[in-house]
């Protein structure tokens, strides 16, 4: 599976591509509000092993594909969707090497998932969660049209700590009018 974008190519992992994915999973700042710690490169490798895994699913329900810029072919992060099909749903989520933060390529990858999520597999909603403290997570699903639709209180305990979490979603119907806009 590969989704393009202006700037972007959104491909399956490649078992190889743990060296790249390691280079921000065992970033203290960029695995700040993920729900997993900082990775060793082992758990790194583990991980993109297990995404290779759940891609051959029939039905295919984890979407979780490398972030690569056109430009330098460089992978710089992931994006990726969870599918549930009895519920038309899928929750979605992001994550980026701190050296590309603030220009635009996670917005434009979550864009592109989206895209896939409403027009391909026909959702009715996709939904992502993020701490409230991660100004720039939420950001991004307000700027993909998204609508906070709650703000729990210490719903989750990650690493030590009772933490809130804000949760968007956004529907079909929203996403077909935001397209033709």
């Amino acid at each position: 599976m590969e989704l393009t974008t202006p700037r972007l190519l959104l491909r399956e992992f490649k078992e190889e591509d743990w060296h790249f994915t390691h280079l921000y999973e065992a970033d203290e700042e960029v695995m700040r509000y993920q729900t997993s710690a900082v990775r060793t490169s082992q758990e790194s490798l583990e991980y993109i092993q297990r995404c290779l895994e759940e891609a051959r699913e029939e039905p295919r329900t984890l979407f979780d594909l490398a972030i690569v810029l056109h430009s330098t072919n460089m992978l710089i992060g992931r994006v990726g969707m969870k599918v549930d099909y009895d519920a038309e749903e899928a929750v979605l989520w992001y994550i980026l090497n701190q050296t590309y933060w603030n220009k635009g390529y996670v917005t434009e990858a979550a864009a592109a998932m989206l895209h896939y999520g409403f027009e391909e597999l026909h959702l009715h909603r996709i939904w992502a969660d993020c701490d409230p403290r991660n100004v720039g997570s939420y950001r991004v699903m307000e700027k993909l049209g998204m609508r906070r639709e709650a703000h729990f209180k210490e719903n989750i305990f990650i690493k030590g700590e009772w933490c809130d979490s804000y949760n968007y979603a956004i529907l079909d119907w929203e996403w077909q009018q935001r397209s033709k806009a």
